[in-house]
């Protein structure tokens, strides 16, 4: 099955936004997810973790400051890798002007649905291109 951009929806969020291309939810027999994320330059995520699934973290661009298991932040850049195993506590920021691009897995799938409760969710139909304003 072949996904592309324009074929799936875009999560929103003050941040960035999400495109997940594989999920169980939508893709027949699928058991993880993937996804490309943008965090918009100076955001980013807050502490959090997934009780239930591990995540990776692969940086297509940019650059961030990194937090796992509540140890020392650490950068990261282009080309890094980070695995976050099931239940650490983490938190992922942009520290630049630019764009921030991840590919982002869960393992089990699913971890994504918890990101529609969020407060500035907003998803836009597939071929939609969200508007970005300064507040």
């Amino acid at each position: 099955m072949l996904l592309n951009p324009g074929d799936v929806t875009t999560m929103t969020f003050d941040w960035g936004s999400i495109k997940w291309f594989v999920t169980p939810s939508t893709v027949e027999g699928a058991s993880s997810t993937l996804g490309e994320v943008i965090v918009n330059p100076g955001k980013g995520h807050a502490r959090h973790n997934h009780p239930d699934a591990e995540e990776i973290i692969y940086v297509i661009s940019g650059e961030a400051t990194q937090m796992v298991d509540d140890g020392d932040p650490f950068p990261l850049r282009e080309g890094d890798a980070v695995h976050i195993p099931k239940g650490a506590w983490h938190s992922t920021y942009n520290t630049t002007w630019r764009p921030l691009r991840l590919i982002v897995t869960y393992t089990p799938g699913g971890e994504e649905k918890a990101l529609e409760a969020a407060p500035d969710f907003c998803r836009h139909a597939p071929g939609t291109v969200p508007e970005w304003r300064q507040a």
